[in-house]
């Protein structure tokens, strides 16, 4: 099974999260468990651990770290990816999700929906960037990406 069946979140240390911000983390992580693809590449010959997955996400060191271990806790690997590739988008995201939950409460729904095909636009490219890092690492659907990046946003976010 290629999928993640376990995710932690290692946000110690981190400040706490606005309300938002955990109402985010929250919606990504069932969405995300609830249904997802994630499969590991072949690599020069090795077997390739098929899952299904626990996938640890921290940063440490200005780093991205996906920790992978299979469902029994055994390690199935680890890397790293610079966070300088998702700065620009995590800070547009973070800026256009501001406006839209300010917007929520005071405008009315045609520009609601405005601002949330804008966050929408941005939310995409930031899975396609976590895509382009994950190549040769992880192989995973344009909805697992997404919401991976909303979790890297949740940790960028003390980060």
């Amino acid at each position: 099974m290629t999928r993640i069946v376990n995710i932690i979140l290692d946000d110690s240390g981190l400040p706490a999260p606005t309300p938002e911000i955990d109402q985010e983390r929250k919606v990504a992580m069932f969405d995300l468990l609830e249904d997802n693809s994630f499969a590991m590449p072949p690599r020069d010959d090795r077997a390739v651990p098929e899952g299904p997955f626990k996938l640890g996400l921290s940063i440490r060191e200005k780093r991205l770290v996906f920790d992978i271990q299979l469902e029994d806790g055994t390690p199935a690997g680890a890397f790293h990816l610079s966070l300088g590739p998702f700065r620009q988008v995590v800070k547009d995201y973070f800026q256009i999700c501001a406006s839209y939950f300010d917007a929520v409460k005071t405008l009315p729904p045609s520009q609601i929906e405005t601002i949330d095909m804008a966050r929408r636009g941005i939310h995409n490219e930031g899975a396609r960037v976590l895509q382009e890092r994950l190549e040769g690492k992880a192989v995973v659907d344009n909805d697992t990406a997404r919401r991976l990046f909303t979790l890297i946003c949740v940790l960028h976010f003390g980060g």
